[in-house]
């Protein structure tokens, strides 16, 4: 059985565990840095990805975090998730873990109350995907090396390159287990 790890900091980390029990693999609570070299696979979820980063800060995780990416460990970063993964941040001089060869805006779909969900075409997993977006960041760039998987509203809201896999919405709140189902396939 796949064991996947999902980032217990801060986020939408209940949400995660169950998508990934749902659809078959054992979902681990991951609090401590040496608990990475007993998983398959590793989500980053969504939250706020500044507490995230000082949490991750505080209890040491950043350099293993960042190995994890770098040896092929498959890693899935959804909302905050996906700001932690990218290499470039705008209006932010430094990256997080930067794994991941995009540029990313944060909250660029409007506030919580700007809150909302679209049915969405994501490319390798479903023509009709239920995205829900919350204070959501976009792609606004990416390199050659990384595959666009989908747009929502005339932006980039998907991507993946290599073991690493990045969207700007939610889809831990849905029913809909097929973007779980897609990681855990790469896992």
């Amino acid at each position: 059985m796949k064991k996947i790890g999902v980032l217990g900091l801060q986020g939408a980390v209940r949400e995660h565990i169950r998508a990934v029990e749902n659809c078959g693999a054992e979902g681990i609570v991951i609090k401590k840095k040496e608990q990475l070299e007993e998983i398959d696979g590793l989500i980053l979820p969504g939250g706020e990805s500044t507490t995230m980063r000082r949490l991750i800060d505080r209890y040491g995780f950043m350099d293993e975090l960042k190995q994890f990416a770098k040896s092929g460990g498959p890693v899935f970063g959804t909302c905050a998730g996906l700001i932690l993964l990218a290499k470039r941040i705008e209006g932010q001089n430094d990256a997080h873990i930067g794994a991941m060869d995009i540029t990313v805006a944060r909250n660029s779909f409007g506030r919580q109350r700007e809150s909302f969900e679209e049915t969405i075409r994501v490319e390798g997993v479903a023509e009709d995907f239920p995205a829900v977006f919350i204070r959501a960041p976009h792609i606004v760039s990416v390199e050659n090396n990384v595959d666009i998987l989908a747009e929502c509203r005339g932006r980039i809201v998907a991507v993946r390159e290599g073991n690493l896999l990045g969207c700007s919405f939610h889809p831990e709140l849905t029913d809909d287990l097929r973007m779980t189902e897609y990681f855990l396939n790469m896992a």
